[in-house]
């Protein structure tokens, strides 16, 4: 069923409801939480969802899992959504926090077709069948490095923030140190112990989430390169690749054509 907010129909014994919408460019959903958990899936465009742990970036043909009473905000591209809202005695993942995860051709197939489900379903025949194996499916699909943690402390949470707005892949965890007045070993350690990953890994996936947004615009790869710092192009599509498993030229091909996974 399309464009019924959960609120109407979260009383319905049914435990999975598929429910799918339709947004405007530049939409925002401000921070809120359901008493489900939540895949939220759109096959073209893009969204970023953002709680107090950080922020995920949802591509074509990826979708992102959300806990039960989560808080989340959400900001979307001109997108129409399928989105399920599960129980939690039913959930097929078990993480509390967000996870971006790929979409595989099966499991966009089922989510349309549960979508096109009547919302007071019968769980006997083939609709209960489909909501069982796209279970199944949603709890096999493999998790996608499109999270940026940010740490609790808020001085480091706002210079982490600040560089997500102007990334520069030679910013140095040297300079990061002496502005928190730590050394640089020690910085490494706290760094580390605030977002659950080393500076050098969270400096390179912010420059590569900062080049999806950008090739999703239309800009070139070399000039994607200059802006993050790179003399050179192929230092950055081999530091994206590394991160991605695909080249940058892959994804603006398959950005533009929603019939293909990427």
């Amino acid at each position: 069923m399309r464009n019924i907010p959960i609120n109407e129909v979260d009383h319905l014994p049914q435990a999975v409801l598929a429910l799918g919408s339709d947004y405007p460019a530049d939409t925002l959903l401000d921070t809120h939480s359901h008493r489900r958990a939540q895949f939220l899936y759109a096959p073209e465009g893009l969204m970023k969802v953002e709680t107090e742990d950080g922020q995920w970036l949802v591509l074509p043909y990826s979708g992102v899992w959300m806990p039960a009473g989560k808080p989340h905000r959400v900001w979307l591209s001109k997108v129409s959504t399928y989105s399920l809202y599960i129980e939690v005695s039913n959930a097929p993942r078990q993480a509390n926090y967000c996870e971006v995860v790929q979409v595989s051709p099966l499991l966009h197939q089922l989510l349309i077709q549960a979508n096109q489900l009547s919302i007071d379903y019968l769980h006997s025949g083939r609709d209960g069948a489909l909501i069982d194996l796209l279970l199944y499916e949603l709890e096999a699909a493999p998790a996608l490095p499109l999270f940026i943690p940010l740490p609790h402390n808020t001085l480091l949470s706002k210079q982490c923030t600040e560089f997500m707005e102007h990334p520069d892949i030679h910013s140095s965890p040297k300079d990061w140190a002496h502005e928190n007045n730590k050394s640089e070993r020690t910085f490494h350690r706290w760094f580390k112990s605030e977002t659950g990953m080393s500076f050098q890994a969270w400096r390179n996936r912010v420059c590569v989430i900062y080049a999806l947004n950008a090739l999703k615009n239309n800009i070139s790869i070399t000039e994607i390169a200059f802006s993050l710092g790179y003399e050179h192009s192929a230092a950055f599509t081999a530091m994206f690749s590394k991160i991605m498993g695909y080249p940058p030229t892959h994804f603006q091909k398959r950005f533009h054509a929603p019939d293909k996974a990427l």
